[in-house]
């Protein structure tokens, strides 16, 4: 499966406090988020991702 760009509205506080702090770590913010999605799917009980 391939990428799909998305749009997001977050309140501008939080990216920015939360971008500062994938740059200190060296993470990828959209992998960030990519990953809490792929926890919360699992989560819930679905087992066929990634």
């Amino acid at each position: 499966m391939g990428k799909k760009t998305i749009s997001l509205s977050i309140d501008w506080k939080t990216y920015k406090e939360y971008k500062k702090i994938c740059e200190k770590n060296g993470w990828i913010l959209s992998k960030q988020i990519e990953n809490f999605m792929i926890n919360e799917i699992k989560r819930n009980g679905e087992k066929n991702v990634r």
